[in-house]
């Protein structure tokens, strides 16, 4: 084993110590003869098998990098293979001054190692052929640091994995020796982290003299350069060589190269090059100065054009820089020899060429002159939190939630909330750290009003605080009140629906001490108008498009109208309900470039059509919360008329979870169900209904926050037979399967029926997708509901969550819990969430056998192929009749190592599967008990 730089050198790890693992040999993936170290005790349980290399002096390196290149037996093509087997294995390493460890010692188990990761396999085998195992070779790389002893020891542990380790590669990184900006760079090792930067100093070439000091480069942790300050300039009398050399010793400003220089400039009337170019980069923007040309070509009309192209690591292949690159104070016809370049990709390349042009470099045969100047971007720090929404409130507690910031540039490590009371300086601030983006401020006082702040964390550091915000603790007559009260809870203090209003404008927050419900309050002629209704004085309240003498009034006055030049469609995703969904891009003036989903109206449409269809960009318009899809505008001034929002890359929830059924955790799926309740709170306390609230209506973006959508069906409950989902044969277009029983009965939507369909929305995300009431009619769902039958909890759902659907399904609805509840509950069970380990059981026996669809009837299946079928698992149809299961006799017998084995490897399949053989078990059991009994 070597140490090696840039590069990766090879050559087998010199172990000194091995326990249980075999050295052999073997063949590499091109069947040439290879050394390796094996092991393979899969069927003995408690392994601890060890390598350890000999001492490797890390010479001078602070990171150490390692190249593992290995093969790993899948578990499941053992026959009869245990459970313990495992598919991967662990590197650590130790640090020390000396040589400490020899053959004979037991130093692999005594020395304090230091684990550097749990290593797994991309790919396993599990083909064997007359010539051996057919492999399948991985290679990981890993990295440890700072070290600062003479060297280390690295150790592989297997603790039950039947696998080989071929190669071993050991290298660090450094920066070699460079010449730019005509000083020279020593070579230059790479910090102690990844995202470490080493500053080295330059010394001016020969014949060059010092222009800037200090003159400096930095050397980040891939090995490469960046952020050159100062430069040198070759000493007058020599001409500067591809910017490596100064050449023409001791030559006068009369010498051939100067005046043919001066006669090539005069003679073309174009500028020579621009000089002593310098680059600063800051995160994913850099600065651009440099010198004006010496020759100006006999004009004084000079300007300079930059041209920005994206390359490749190895520097291969470039392309010219993406349209949302911006650049100040522009990117051609620059007067100044200055220019800040933002919105780059973090950790990316960029090659800029600097072009100075006058008014004759057009027209002349020869290209303008230019000088290129590569540089690689840093790790940025995440963007702003836009906003923050208190939770709950107490008279000491205040909870609060925000949205991860648009640009996170990387993995959120935690947030830190800042807070102060208002009446103190902001010095006095307190700081609180949260690993979530949800945190609860204790300790404060009473009827207090608090300003906070709240800022997300990378590896590149903080980012910036959000705007400052007001919240206030209740008082102990707000306390006492607040038990008294039976309407719906607004926002836990007074003063929330000011912070609320203020928010809803996007500015900074003015804290004021005056309640909000004192009607004295002056607001805007804005403010006023939305001041009224059944809502809490002072809180915006949702106002009906139709109420508008003019419809079009209320496009305008709440949906912004976007130029159709700014909105670029790329492609058909989905057909809505008056013409085709497209994915696309919008480029706003001064905003960077986004993905939107651009509905369209069809042509030939009617003026009513084009009102419904406009009407509901009026109804988001008025919307503006995290968990509710945001409308960017429309376009009604062009052909065809458009309606432009957010685009959401994971699609509606439903079809998202059944493509991705076991995959999530229960914390997952709460996060998940905590975000949509949020957003129906926000619904609720405008006065809003949404009347269509389903998984089928809430889209899923990459980072897996889940938003509210759809706010068509309170304009379409009209009689429309024509889709079954919304058709009950009462007449009208009503979605049956989650409404509530006064909403089917007697057109009664309020939010708390809307409280029944999230309970709904709860059973179909807790299983993943399946319809609810599965194939029962409407008309029967109707019935069965009548009954007071109410859906089983899904398989492996948590107590507690099926009781808050339970509770969602209260016959009477105002025993039903308030969205602000349903929060609230939320949030207690993800802070603790030991009360989601409690898993309600299924019945053995359904309580109502012709209605209870959760579990099916056994008894009646023939084949496996119909049982794989009913519980929604046909794509293992192969895996069981390949290995022998054929009969239902035979599935009834098996264990959770033979789904493995065959080929059954989610969690969440296995359960799924192991609960119906059960319940299939136990029927057949009850079936061949009363065939006895007769």
């Amino acid at each position: 084993m070597v140490i090696c730089h840039r590069s990766f050198c090879c050559a087998k790890p010199p172990i000194v110590f091995i326990f249980q693992w075999e050295e052999v040999s073997g063949y590499d993936e091109n069947l040439n003869t290879i050394r390796t170290y094996q092991v393979c005790n899969v069927f003995e349980s408690n392994q601890n098998n060890w390598l350890l290399t000999t001492f490797i002096a890390r010479r001078g390196a602070q990171r150490i990098y390692v190249e593992m290149r290995f093969t790993v037996r899948d578990c499941s093509s053992i026959p009869r293979v245990p459970g313990s087997c495992k598919e991967t294995f662990n590197l650590y390493y130790y640090e020390t001054d000396s040589v400490i460890a020899t053959k004979g010692t037991a130093f692999w188990m005594e020395a304090p190692y230091l684990k550097v990761d749990t290593i797994a396999a991309d790919e396993s085998f599990s083909q064997v052929d007359f010539g051996g195992r057919l492999m399948k070779v991985n290679t990981e790389v890993r990295s440890f640091g700072p070290l600062s002893k003479n060297g280390f020891y690295l150790a592989f542990q297997d603790y039950g994995a039947c696998m080989s380790l071929l190669s071993v590669r050991v290298f660090y990184k450094k920066c070699p020796s460079v010449v730019q900006n005509f000083a020279i760079f020593p070579e230059t090792m790479t910090g102690a982290e990844s995202t470490s930067l080493v500053i080295a100093r330059g010394m001016c070439i020969p014949n060059s003299e010092e222009v800037d000091v200090p003159i400096k480069l930095y050397c980040n942790g891939d090995g490469d350069w960046m952020v050159p300050i100062g430069s040198c300039t070759c000493k007058a009398g020599f001409e500067p060589d591809n910017g490596n050399v100064c050449r023409g010793e001791m030559l006068g400003s009369n010498s051939v190269v100067n005046v043919l220089t001066r006669l090539h400039t005069f003679s073309s009337g174009v500028p020579s090059g621009p000089r002593n170019v310098i680059s600063i980069v800051n995160k994913t923007s850099v600065t651009l100065e440099w010198h004006s040309p010496r020759e100006t070509g006999g004009r004084d009309d000079v300007v300079y054009n930059i041209i920005c192209k994206k390359c490749q690591a190895d520097r291969r292949s470039c392309s010219h820089c993406d349209d949302n690159v911006e650049f100040q104070p522009q990117q051609l016809g620059l007067t100044e020899s200055r220019v800040f370049i933002s919105n780059l990709l973090a950790h990316t390349l960029y090659t800029f060429e600097i072009q100075a042009v006058n008014g004759v470099t057009n027209k002349s045969p020869y290209p303008a002159q230019h000088v290129s100047i590569d540089i690689t971007t840093n790790q940025a720090a995440p963007s702003i939190v836009p906003i923050m929404h208190q939770v709950s409130s107490t008279m000491k507690s205040i909870t609060l939630s925000w949205p991860q910031p648009e640009q996170p540039n990387g993995i959120i490590l935690d947030y830190e909330l800042r807070y102060y009371e208002k009446e103190l300086s902001e010095v006095n601030s307190t700081q609180v750290r949260s690993q979530t983006n949800t945190a609860r401020v204790d300790g404060l006082r009473p009827g207090t009003m608090y300003v906070m702040q709240v800022r997300a964390r990378t590896v590149a550091g903080f980012g910036k605080y959000s705007s400052k915000m007001c919240f206030q603790t209740l008082t102990d007559d707000d306390y006492k009140s607040e038990l008294r009260e039976q309407l719906p809870l607004i926002a836990g203090s007074a003063a929330a629906g000011v912070v609320f209003i203020v928010s809803l404008v996007a500015i900074s927050i003015v804290c004021s001490r005056k309640r909000a419900y004192n009607k004295e309050a002056v607001y805007s002629d804005k403010l006023q108008h939305y001041s009224t209704g059944r809502g809490s004085p002072g809180m915006k309240i949702y106002i009906d498009p139709f109420t508008y003498e003019d419809p079009n009034e209320a496009v305008r006055e709440f949906a912004k109208e976007i130029d159709v030049s700014t909105v670029k469609i790329e492609e058909v995703i989905g057909a809505g309900e008056f013409g085709e969904v497209y994915k696309g891009r919008l480029k706003l003036p001064g905003k960077r470039e986004i993905y939107v989903a651009i509905k369209t109206l069809k042509a030939g449409y009617s003026e009513k059509q084009r009102r419904d269809f406009l009407s509901e960009a009026s109804i988001m318009g008025q919307f503006d919360h995290p968990n509710i899809i945001r409308l960017e505008g429309v376009v009604t001034k062009s052909r065809p008329v458009m309606i432009v929002t957010e685009f959401m890359e994971n699609g509606a929830l439903d079809s998202f979870l059944r493509q991705n059924d076991g995959q999530f955790t229960v914390i997952q799926l709460v996060g998940m169900l905590r975000g949509i309740a949020a957003g129906m709170k926000y619904l609720s306390e405008m006065n809003y209904v949404h009347r269509d609230l389903a998984a089928r209506n809430i889209l899923v973006n990459s980072n897996l926050v889940c938003k509210v959508s759809d706010f068509g069906l309170s304009r379409y409950l009209q009689e429309d037979t024509s889709d079954p989902t919304y058709t009950s044969s009462l007449g009208g277009k009503i979605p049956v399967r989650w409404t509530s029983p006064e909403a089917i009965a007697y057109r009664k939507f309020t939010s708390a029926s809307d409280v029944w369909s999230y309970g709904i929305v709860m059973w179909e995300v807790m299983s993943f997708g399946e319809r609810p009431y599965w194939d029962m009619s409407n008309q029967d769902v109707i019935n069965a509901i009548e009954q007071d039958y109410r859906l089983p909890s899904p398989m492996d759902c948590p107590t507690a969550l099926h009781q808050l659907m339970l509770d969602c399904w209260q016959k009477d609805r105002n025993a039903r819990p308030r969205f602000t509840d349903i929060v609230s509950t939320f949030d207690k069970l993800i802070r603790n969430p030991t009360s989601l380990k409690a898993v309600a059981s299924i019945p053995t026996i359904p309580s109502q056998p012709l209605l209870d669809r959760s579990i099916p009837d056994f008894t009646t299946f023939s084949s496996v192929e119909d049982w794989l079928a009913a519980v929604k698992m046909s794509q293992y149809r192969d895996n069981f009749l390949n290995s022998g299961f054929t009969s239902l006799q035979l599935v009834t017998q098996m264990t959770s190592e033979d789904l493995l084995r065959i080929g059954v490897t989610l969690a969440g399949h296995q359960k799924k599967i192991l609960n119906s053989i059960q319940s299939m078990h136990l029927q057949m059991s009850q079936c061949q008990t009363g065939t006895a009994l007769a």
